[in-house]
């Protein structure tokens, strides 16, 4: 049976007066109807188990192993977690109950569930499409790094071990000898970096054919839309748990690891009085579950529409918890191997506190050249973002016994991580579009196929020698605030044009119980105005604090990272 449309007043606005004409389900058992009609030929999920591990497929992704673990070492250890858990419930979970519910009970993409509440917010779905594919174009770039990495980790020694030797001179490559042989693989033999951003450079071949080779991984695993996507994610979504409870079993037995545990967590709940941290809690909910993307309604719109979305919810949101958790534990277990490594030189023969007791004693009779142990210190050192994944930590699996083996198994592992969240959010631009507009949803393969050649060559930008810097910028300024209107304009949409009291009522109808009061309170209030001050503060951050991004300076007599100004 067919429910009717959303009866519209002469202005286009949706009436409020009648809920039994308004609700939300656009479905019962025996078929389903969304913003254009019938659709009972929608896809679906062959099994629960599918759906599951696509959510948690992209809703974990690379933040949860690089960024993560940084913003708790830098924020307070355990005090951050708990800051982070409590934002978690009071405002995470019931925003991505909202998405869920929305998608699965209108069984639409972004475009159609807003314009289905009301016509007038349609834009809220066409801005979440365009967030996604800017995302997808830089995010596809991290993906060929890992490809680049990976296929370099197949020898030994690892070419990021040692520094190379000039043929000519028959000497170590300056350049190298004066940073570290990470760095230099980085920064020089992956990226082949300009100098600052103005110097363009021409095209980095071999990160331009591991980007070709990226997007036709993605291509070809959502040729046919969730049916081929959704094969893979039993793959792609389980194996980086795989991956991360041995590089979890193989980094405790590491010299170092009680005190890379020890710094991550040890709580300073003091911390909880800066503003600052409060307004990086939130943004990693925020990202870490997805939220504005379109991703996790049209994900949840192939579910049945029956579905228990709210257990869903809670059970998806803790996954995506305690994996960055697991996540954490694993990167400084390795960092405070690497990090004893570089402080010690030979971390077995003798403890911290032995060797801090010994400088203390001695050290002023000593050179400059020994200095006193400081594992924290060493710790920060590189351990956010591509400067973990791509310097810190292979500099630390080259000090692993079968070191080729672990650098395989990590890149491995971030390439599944990317892959997964690339299906979800490429499935926030294409299901939209297809059930949005018919002729595209007549031609489902051409549109995937042109997607994805059209990502591939607006993303050449990225393989330039200046590459590395689009992609700093990209990640800082074309997602973090469009995304957080996005949400602010769904909660307010959904809280007060359309009513919280009627939206549970629909969600009532659609589970066949009713979810506590509660969520009607946090959406209305406790959510609306956390999206708006986390909106305020990252205004008031873009404002004071000038665009910046990392450069690598190879001309000086000692390379180091620099930070330029961008104008």
């Amino acid at each position: 049976m067919e429910k009717p449309p959303l009866p519209n007043d002469e202005d286009g606005s949706v009436l409020t007066e009648s809920r039994s004409d308004t609700a939300l389900v656009a479905a019962d058992e025996e078929g389903s109807a969304g913003a254009d009609g019938p659709e009972d030929d929608r896809p679906a999920w062959d099994s629960k188990l599918q759906y599951v591990l696509a959510q948690v497929g992209f809703s974990v992704g690379l933040g949860n192993v690089w960024r993560f673990p940084y913003l708790c070492h830098q924020n307070g250890g355990g005090a951050f977690m708990l800051l982070y858990v409590m934002l978690l419930l009071i405002i995470g979970v019931p925003l991505f109950f909202m998405e869920l519910a929305a998608g699965q009970s209108i069984r639409q993409g972004s475009i159609g569930v807003w314009k289905h509440i009301s016509p007038r917010l349609a834009g809220i779905g066409y801005s979440s499409c365009m967030v996604c594919f800017f995302v997808a174009l830089y995010y596809n770039v991290i993906i060929a790094w890992s490809l680049f990495y990976m296929g370099n980790s197949f020898q030994y020694p690892l070419p990021w071990e040692q520094c190379p030797v000039d043929m000519i001179s028959n000497q170590t490559v300056k350049e190298c000898a004066s940073s570290s042989p990470t760095s230099y693989f980085w920064f020089r033999k992956a990226l082949d970096i300009s100098d600052s951003i103005d110097q363009s450079g021409e095209f980095n071949p071999i990160m331009t054919g591991c980007l070709l080779a990226a997007w036709a991984l993605v291509c070809l695993a959502m040729i046919k839309g969730i049916k081929s996507s959704a094969k893979v994610m039993y793959f792609s979504s389980v194996f980086p748990y795989a991956v991360l409870i041995c590089f979890l079993i193989r980094g405790v037995m590491l010299d170092g690891a009680v005190e890379g545990i020890k710094y991550m967590f040890y709580p300073k709940l003091e911390i909880w009085g800066e503003v600052q941290v409060w307004r990086q809690a939130a943004t990693q909910v925020f990202f870490a579950l997805g939220l504005g993307y379109g991703s996790v309604i049209a994900y949840s719109s192939y579910n049945p529409v029956h579905n228990n979305c709210h257990r869903d919810a809670i059970m998806v949101s803790g996954i995506n918890f305690m994996t960055s958790v697991l996540a954490s534990l694993v990167v400084f277990v390795v960092l405070g191997f690497r990090a004893k490594n570089i402080a010690l030189g030979y971390p077995e023969s003798v403890t911290l506190q032995d060797y801090r007791e010994w400088y203390s004693h001695y050290g002023s009779l000593l050179g400059s050249n020994i200095t006193d142990c400081d594992l924290e210190r060493e710790m920060s050192k590189g351990v956010e973002g591509t400067g973990l994944a791509f310097i810190a930590f292979t500099e630390a699996m080259a000090l692993f016994p079968a070191s080729p083996f672990w650098s395989t198994l990590f890149f491995l592992m971030l390439l599944n991580l990317g892959l997964s969240t690339m299906f979800g959010t490429m499935q926030g631009i294409l299901t939209p579009l297809m059930d949005n507009f018919r002729v595209l949803g007549r031609h489902k393969t051409m549109l995937t196929v042109c997607s994805c050649i059209l990502g591939f060559f607006i993303g050449l930008l990225f393989t330039q020698r200046s590459g590395n810097y689009f992609v700093t910028m990209f990640d800082d300024y074309s997602a973090t605030l469009p995304l957080i209107i996005v949400v602010v304009f769904e909660t307010f949409s959904v809280a007060w044009i359309y009513g919280a009291d009627r939206f549970l009522d629909d969600v009532e109808v659609m589970l066949h119980w009713r979810p506590p009061v509660i969520y009607r309170y946090l959406w209305k209030y406790v959510c609306l105005l956390g999206m708006v001050g986390l909106l305020a503060a990252s205004l008031l951050r873009m404002v004071f604090k000038r665009p910046t991004y990392t450069a690598w300076n190879h001309t000086t007599e000692a390379p180091s990272v620099v930070i330029h100004t961008h104008r």
